[in-house]
């Protein structure tokens, strides 16, 4: 994110107070722009900023133009990252994500912008140990749904499955014939195991991690 631009807007108004009744937000978020005394911005705040001052999300993230995002030297335009955030869903709220139950959850998420997590249509913590070292509990994972009718699943990845035994985010490995996968942990205290494909009711590849020390 570039903070620059959004310290130039703020330190532009005399009354930073003012401006944030103005905003409909905290005028506690105006001093802190103003002096550039923050580290990210929540997405709903940033939509209210970029609403009030007449400018495209894009604007507050490096990119070739101020309506664009730099990705990987590339120039993605702000409406291909989500620019009203990714949902962050609870865990125990993904089974049935598969079934177009979770849906729903969408809306009563918060929401983050993470430019980098190109195609992302959820964020979801991981939960124990069972996926050490490559994820931590306490981890976010960005994922990308796909579809389960016409699924090709690529040999050692990490997904998050909507199963009978709930959503489980594991490594798929090539099982011992079509109709199974191999479910894999990266902690080797546990057990892989066989998985018959009717089980799975949804899909979804993680494509990134976000680690909080």
């Amino acid at each position: 994110m570039n903070k620059e631009r959004l310290k130039e807007l703020f330190s532009g108004e005399e009354n930073v107070s003012e401006l944030a009744k103005k905003i409909g937000i905290n005028r506690a978020y105006s001093y802190n722009f103003r002096n550039g005394n923050f580290n990210s911005v929540g997405s709903d705040i940033l939509e209210k900023i970029a609403k009030y001052f007449g400018k495209p999300v894009g604007y507050f993230f490096d990119g070739e133009e101020r309506d664009t995002v730099k990705y990987e030297n590339r120039a993605v335009k702000a409406s291909e990252y989500s620019p009203a955030g990714i949902p962050l869903i609870p865990l125990d709220a993904m089974a049935g994500f598969g079934k177009g139950e979770f849906q729903i959850m969408e809306y009563e998420c918060e929401r983050y912008v993470v430019p980098m997590f190109i195609g992302a249509e959820f964020l979801i913590p991981v939960k124990g140990s069972s996926m050490i070292p490559k994820y931590n509990s306490g981890d976010v994972v960005a994922c990308k749904r796909l579809q389960l009718n016409d699924i090709f699943f690529q040999w050692n990845k990490v997904y998050v499955l909507d199963t009978s035994q709930g959503a489980l985010v594991k490594r798929i490995k090539k099982g011992k014939d079509d109709d199974h996968i191999l479910i894999v942990s990266d902690n080797e205290q546990y057990e892989p195991f066989e998985l018959h494909k009717s089980q799975i009711n949804g899909v979804a590849l993680v494509i990134g991690v976000i680690r909080l020390e």
